[in-house]
């Protein structure tokens, strides 16, 4: 059935999950977690230069209770990666989670002889999205925020029926 010829003109009309995808991933308010020398591009990607803010992105949040997005940039030592677990359980839900550079990734230079360094943050926490890089550029950074909005425009909310 049809639509055109019913509604009035200038009327839109959507999904209950277009509404809340849209607000979700035009508002994320992210907890930079600077580890290493990768927190100094992350720092560069919220600076006026590259703008994060106009794309939905908006200041870094002190808190772990105000933030939906973790950003963990830089060498998850062992010692670390507790912190870093911890403060992702404080989060509330919705939360994603970008791991931004080799370090924190994989373990970076670090992965084959360092017993220190935890192999990729994805061993503690779930990980949306990767952005690969030593140290990683801002616009690599923006580029993991558009692929985490594009993640979140295609969740829903109505639980898929197991037959």
């Amino acid at each position: 059935m049809s639509l055109d010829g019913i509604l009035e003109e200038g009327v839109i009309t959507t999904t209950v999950d277009g509404v809340l995808n849209w607000a979700k991933k035009s508002s994320i308010w992210p907890m930079g977690f600077g580890l290493a020398c990768c927190a100094i591009e992350m720092m560069a990607t919220g600076a006026s230069r590259f703008d994060m803010a106009r794309f939905g992105c908006e200041v870094f949040r002190p808190s772990p209770r105000q933030c939906d997005l973790m950003i963990v940039a830089g060498t998850v030592t062992m010692k670390m990666a507790v912190r870093v677990k911890r403060l992702y359980e404080q989060m509330p839900e919705p939360k994603y989670v970008i791991s931004m550079g080799s370090c924190s990734n994989c373990g970076g230079p670090y992965w084959q002889h360092g017993y220190h360094v935890l192999k990729g943050v994805d061993r503690i926490i779930p990980v949306d999205v990767y952005v690969p890089g030593c140290p990683p550029r801002p616009e690599a950074l923006l580029e993991g925020i558009f692929k985490l909005q594009e993640k979140i425009n295609q969740q829903t909310i109505a639980k898929k029926l197991v037959v």
